[in-house]
């Protein structure tokens, strides 16, 4: 039994470690590619950005390619780690559900400013593949805030005719906080945006039908 949990301790002291390595290189990554482009970043760049040598990224990354496509997965995991349970703990209804779950899908863009920003700009640059995975994780992240407003259509507290249109109103309304937040962040903490963004949003969604 003891030998078990020593083990256990090395495997979570060892999975820590490979986590905040690869969290220290993407944090370098996109810092370089905010001052470079994806395509002019070399892995020598970055290298002595995260004060790491080449070789060692090669340890936890492929490639350019592998290191901008983690880059945006980490915020999509975000996303899908953290809006669920932000609006369970809100209760059962659905525009509150709503708010605390669009508040967290801000609350998270502004923790990824720069990242958020980036994937405007590069994701074209990725494969096929790395594309598609890409959009199949955005629908999926977005499914708490879209069951939300569905739950609130079906209460009849929204009027809104199409819960994924509304949702993707919301999504981008939530990566504008990173694409224009030198406008912004004067007024407005990323909470506070959150909650103006959502008091508008929710005329529209309750207004009645044409």
């Amino acid at each position: 039994m003891a030998q078990d949990e020593a083990l256990s301790t090395e495997d979570a002291v060892r999975a820590f470690r490979v986590h905040s390595r690869r969290r220290q290189l993407l944090d370098a990554a996109v810092a370089v590619m905010q001052r470079t482009g994806f395509h002019q970043m070399s892995m020598q760049a970055l290298a002595d950005e995260a004060q790491v040598s080449v070789g060692l990224i090669y340890k936890y990354f492929g490639g350019k390619e592998d290191i901008l496509l983690a880059a945006i997965l980490d915020i999509l995991d975000a996303f899908r780690d953290q809006l669920q349970p932000a609006m369970d703990a809100v209760g059962d209804d659905p525009v509150e559900r709503l708010r605390a779950g669009f508040r967290r899908y801000v609350e998270v863009v502004d923790a990824n400013r720069d990242a958020v920003a980036l994937t405007y700009g590069e994701s074209r640059t990725l494969t096929v593949e790395g594309r598609e995975r890409i959009k199949e994780l955005e629908v999926t992240t977005a499914d708490p805030l879209r069951a939300a407003i569905g739950a609130g259509i079906a209460a009849g507290t929204l009027t809104c005719a199409d819960a994924d249109l509304a949702v993707y109103d919301l999504v981008m309304l939530g990566h504008m906080w990173a694409l224009k937040h030198w406008r912004f962040r004067e007024r407005y903490t990323a909470a506070q945006y959150a909650d103006a963004q959502l008091d508008l949003s929710l005329v529209a969604l309750s207004a009645p039908p044409r």
